[in-house]
């Protein structure tokens, strides 16, 4: 089964950007739903956005018109921009398929702070 890989955290000041990626080890062209989730510790996983092999995309509401979800099925890996980025949004990023979802990867930690 296919696994994903997250990169792209880090620490950024508020109003700041980042862009996580999610690579896949395999080919992405025929997984319909890619999406993303956060997850604190003692938390439950919660979904932020998703792309759809189609392009239509979801927002949480709490990232819309500021989180940007792209796929490259060439490079099998989607991406998460992440723009004016709020201290709220620190956490464990993940990227899984729709579900059923395969195995969780180690997530990329985002840190929002001044």
């Amino acid at each position: 089964q296919v696994q994903f890989v997250e990169f792209g955290g880090g620490l950024v000041q508020p109003g700041g950007s980042l862009r996580l990626s999610c690579a896949a080890s395999g080919s992405i062209s025929r997984i319909y739903v890619i999406d993303w989730y956060r997850q604190a510790p003692g938390k439950q996983r919660e979904l932020v956005a998703r792309i759809r092999s189609g392009g239509n995309k979801y927002y949480a509401d709490s990232v819309k018109g500021r989180f940007t979800n792209t796929r490259d099925n060439a490079k099998n890996t989607v991406y998460l921009q992440m723009n004016s980025l709020k201290p709220e949004n620190t956490d464990v990023y993940y990227c899984n398929k729709g579900p059923p979802m395969t195995n969780w990867g180690q997530g990329s930690h985002v840190t929002i702070a001044s």
